[in-house]
């Protein structure tokens, strides 16, 4: 529940939500093709929580202020989970993941686009699939440079423009995903993922094998899992922002009938329609 809102200078805006606040302020114009969002935290009391990341179709980076994860973990994993010392990179997933935090939390988020987070990063998106890493096993010792600068400035708008500097600089002379790529994403995104692989192939004028591989590489997730992903998304989007029954959730998102939409609740979210939809969902991720 949303306990407080407030804007500050240079179009920062505070937003309280229980013992956490978000702050936010619009990116420029030049990053919109490759961030899909940040966003700045900080607990107004350190108090440990655990929350459930579920798929966005989304490359995530954490810049760590403050007090990193405890633990980041596959829900379909035994084995014990990552622990991420500090600030994190994570993948594109098809499944769910768990995040354990002591509290005492500071720290900016960003959503990429897969294809902004490949030519933020310069390398092969299908090496962070289903992967959380320390951020500067991908970004270098940079990364902790920028970590630094930022933890030592007070000011979230100073902040924003810190990161934004260091954003263009490093997406400027990062790789550039080829065109087929980009237009195959496009039009699985903007099809919610309800559109077959054959005809995305026929559209940019590839074989589904060589879409497949190139695909695979420079988004994480294959054009099959990749659907999967968005179709689930936009049903999450459906049911939490509510007045959407499932039969009609099933029938926008694509779906052959609700067996297969609850199955495919479970294999991605690890949780059932209803109880997402009864959770509080914020950029992916589910308060436990």
């Amino acid at each position: 529940m949303v306990t407080g809102t407030g804007v500050t200078g240079r179009g920062v805006r505070m937003t309280r939500v229980g013992d956490r606040w978000r702050v936010t302020r619009p990116w420029p114009l030049p990053l919109r093709p490759f961030v899909h969002s940040y966003a700045g935290y900080w607990e107004a009391a350190a108090t440990p929580y655990r929350v459930r990341l579920v798929p966005t179709g989304r490359a995530v980076v954490v810049i760590s202020l403050g007090e990193p994860f405890a633990q980041v973990r596959r829900l379909d994993s035994a084995s014990p989970g990552s622990q991420v010392t500090g600030s994190l990179v994570a993948g594109l997933e098809d499944g769910p993941r768990v995040c354990d935090h002591p509290g005492g939390q500071e720290a900016i988020r960003l959503e990429l686009t897969p294809l902004g987070a490949f030519r933020l990063f310069a390398l092969p998106m299908s090496e962070l699939t289903n992967r959380v890493v320390e951020l500067r096993d991908v970004l270098g010792p940079e990364a902790g440079v920028l970590a630094e600068r930022l933890a030592a400035t007070p000011d979230w708008g100073t902040r924003f423009d810190l990161l934004d500097l260091a954003l263009a600089a490093r997406l400027e002379n990062g790789s550039r995903p080829a065109p087929e790529v980009g237009h195959a994403w496009r039009l699985l995104s903007r099809a919610g993922g309800a559109i077959p692989v054959g005809r995305i192939a026929a559209e940019v004028g590839w074989s589904q094998s060589y879409l497949v591989r190139r695909f695979t590489e420079q988004v994480g997730l294959t054009p099959k899992a990749s659907a999967r992903v968005l179709r689930f998304h936009r049903a999450v989007g459906l049911l939490t922002r509510g007045g959407a029954s499932l039969g009609d959730v099933t029938a926008a998102c694509g779906f052959y009938d609700q067996a297969h939409l609850n199955r495919e609740f479970r294999a991605l979210g690890g949780t059932t329609p209803g109880r997402l939809a009864a959770a509080r969902v914020s950029e992916g991720a589910v308060t436990l």
